[in-house]
Order: structure tokens, then sequence, then C-alpha cells
């Protein structure tokens, strides 16, 4: 984990340090997820925060092998036939 400086300009944007950038492996157009805790403000990659939800679901679903977006799409192709 890193610490940087950064200020808020007029516009209420902040540069965030190459050096960070780097560490989180984000660019100019990557999506990132800010969240507020406890008077903080945290900066994750968007991938990052995909794959902890993904792991937070795989826990309830006992088959690993199982795709529920392919039973989702199954779904609605199904609903589509039907109407």
């Amino acid at each position: 984990m890193s610490t940087a400086r950064a200020r808020i300009d007029k516009a209420g944007r902040i540069l965030i340090p190459s050096k960070l950038r780097a560490e989180l492996r984000v660019g100019p157009g990557d999506p990132v997820v800010l969240e507020t805790s406890a008077d903080e403000l945290h900066v994750r990659p968007y991938r990052k925060a995909i794959r902890e939800a993904q792991a937070i679901i795989r826990k309830y679903i006992p088959d690993q092998d199982r795709s529920l977006v392919d039973e989702l799409i199954a779904e609605r192709r199904k609903e589509a036939e039907r109407e």
C-alpha cells in the first residue's frame, strides 16, 4: 500500500499520482469504483470490484462448473419464444 498527497481542483477532480496509478494498474479511461468509509475515500479498479463480487456469489453456487450467465440467457430465450 502506498500513500501520496493530492489536491482537489476547482472542478472537484483529484489527480492520482502516476506511482499509484501504476500500482493499481489503471490508466486514462479505465473505470474505477469510489467508496467512502469513516471519512475516507477509497479508489479501486472496477475489475477488482467485479472479482470481489463474483467471489461473494461463488460461495453460494455449489457446482463450480455451473454458469449462471448461460442459465439466464437460456431463460430469456425461452421467454422470447413464448412471446
